[in-house]
Formats: structure tokens, sequence, C-alpha cells
């Protein structure tokens, strides 16, 4: 069965664009061009990654993300508006959102991206359950547990959470962070990767002992001290 990529656009021929070369590459699409029809379309498409306008004639992109989240629906979301603003982008991102890109965009880079995103979520490393002291990431489940109580974590926080696992004990840099989890460099733009590792920690490090750990000058490690 062909993936699904939901695309939510007030332009129809921005939609017309996205969707066809979605298409072209084996994917099966669903349109929305406002907010509650996407909120509608993912209950019953039900995508494995959703383009989304922030700039929606009824409620804007971010809202509807955060009604996804509420509830709690973890698909991908790429981001796609006219809003360029650095504030902008970690905003979107922040939020929940997996990607962001700025129109005017190329239609193929687009689709790569969604391609990343969809390769992101299946996870691609040959381990499926890693641990450190009692944090557990289940792969084949996609379940993150830390003193046996399940972790939420959106597509993106699980990514990079994997990441650390896989490199516990090691320190990595932003750029390799950023490299891995968003397999391109906003621009040299790396407080995203801050900001994440803050909701990483919020998540995992309510309890002892703290497992992220920022290395000053250099990047993070997860390591049980």
């Amino acid at each position: 069965m062909s993936e699904r990529v939901l695309v939510v656009d007030d332009e129809e021929n921005i939609v017309f664009l996205v969707e066809s070369a979605l298409q072209l590459q084996g994917y099966t699409t669903c349109a929305a061009h406002d907010g509650r029809a996407a909120l509608a379309a993912l209950e019953e498409f039900r995508p494995d990654l959703v383009v989304l306008d922030v700039m929606l004639p009824d409620v804007d992109g971010f809202t509807v993300l955060r009604r996804m989240r509420d509830n709690g629906s973890q698909v991908p979301v790429i981001f796609l508006t006219a809003r360029d603003a650095t504030d902008d982008r970690v905003h979107g991102l922040t939020v929940g959102g997996d990607d962001y890109m700025v129109k005017p965009f190329a239609v193929a880079e687009l689709v790569a991206r969604v391609r990343l995103s969809l390769r992101r979520r299946g996870g691609n490393d040959s381990e499926r359950t890693l641990r450190c002291a009692d944090l557990e990431l289940d792969d084949d489940a996609h379940r993150v547990t830390r003193g046996g109580e399940v972790v939420s974590l959106s597509p993106t926080e699980y990514t990079l959470l994997r990441y650390l696992l896989v490199n516990s004990g090691r320190v990595v840099t932003r750029a390799q962070i950023l490299d891995h989890v968003w397999q391109y460099d906003f621009e040299g733009d790396s407080s995203v990767v801050d900001t994440f590792i803050s909701y990483v920690r919020r998540k995992i490090d309510h309890v002892e002992p703290k497992l992220v750990h920022t290395i000053r000058g250099v990047g993070y490690t997860l390591r049980e001290d």
C-alpha cells in the first residue's frame, strides 16, 4: 500500500502541483483547502504525512497542528508558507512540526523532504530497542518509556532522542544533529536543535538521574553519570 500524504493549502494551483508531483512518485494524496477540512481529512484519510500551509482562511496551520497533537496524532507535518522570518520557522518547528518550507519553493525539493520525513519516521538503524538507565526506546512499537511510564514524543522529538540513544556516551555536535534529524542545515540556524533538546529534556529528565547533558562549546550527549 502506498504512503498517504494530506496536502492542505487554500491556493488550488499549489495543491494541484504538489499532489501531481507526489502522485508521480507513487504517493496517495488527499487535498484540503482550510483547517476544518484538514482536521476532518485526518480522521477519514488517515495520512502518513501532512503538508500544511500556515495561512489558511479559517484557522492557521499552527492551530491545526496543535489540535492534531492534542488529539493524539503524531503524523509528521511539513509546513508550507510565505512567512520566512526565522522566528516563524522556529515557531513552526517547536509547536510540533517536522519541517518548514517557504514559498515560492521547488516542488522537487518538497517531494524530497516528504520522502526524508517518511524515512525518518520509519527509522533505518539496525537496533530496534535502545536503552540508557531506565529510559527505553522500542522502535518496533514506536514507544518510549522512562521508569516504565510511557513518554509521548512528537515525530521529530522521537528521531532526536533515538539519535542520542544510538550515540549514547558520545558527544554529538549541533551540526551532526541537524544533519541526522533534519538532514539539512536551516541555513546555519542551530537554535532549533537547542529548542528541541529542551523539549526532550522536559519529557524525559523530570526524574533522576538526568540523562541529557550539554557539553559547552561542543554539543550534547546522553549518558547516565
